[in-house]
């Protein structure tokens, strides 16, 4: 009778090999797709007027109060340079919890959450001034689709930001 645990501790010794799958809730800017950590979503809520922010750059769209919260509201479209947002019935504001501080992220629409293995990872190509790679995880493929993986922390947390202290 002792065979069977040690095969169920065989098997629990494989569950390391689930970590180097990357699960992400994919988002679109423009024409593109990108994704991020599923872990650091807290939430996805629809557009809202935002109170601006005086002197704020223009990616920061503003401020609301989520439960007693207040928190920024960053236009990714605008961050990236994607041309001009707009705001409409699909536009979803992705809220996130980096480093125990929560900021909002305006995206044209929302996908899905899929899941990527470490094959499906491929290093981002340097893309010049269009997209800083420090901010990319990589490139996730999956079938015929290519997402833009970043790295949400080192975005936010970056100096040019400034809204969330640096997580290391």
């Amino acid at each position: 009778m002792t065979p069977p645990p040690q095969q169920q501790h065989h098997r629990g010794a494989a569950a390391p090999a689930v970590s180097s799958r990357l699960e992400v809730v994919t988002f679109t800017l423009g024409q593109e797709e990108y994704g991020i950590d599923i872990q650091k979503v807290q939430e996805l809520r629809g557009y809202d007027a935002v109170t601006r922010i005086a002197n704020a750059p223009e990616y920061i769209k503003g401020v609301v109060n989520l439960r007693g919260i207040i928190v920024p509201i960053i236009d990714m479209r605008i961050k990236f340079q994607l041309g001009a947002p707009t705001y409409d019935q699909f536009t979803v504001v992705i809220v996130l919890n980096i480093g125990g501080r929560v900021v909002g992220m305006v995206v044209d629409s929302v996908s899905d959450v899929i899941t990527l293995s470490a094959e499906q990872i491929k290093p981002a190509p340097e893309m010049g001034a269009v997209l800083d790679t420090d901010y990319l995880i990589g490139l996730g493929t999956l079938d015929e689709r290519m997402l833009i993986l970043v790295d949400i922390d080192k975005l936010m947390s970056s100096d040019e930001m400034g809204l969330v202290e640096k997580v290391i």
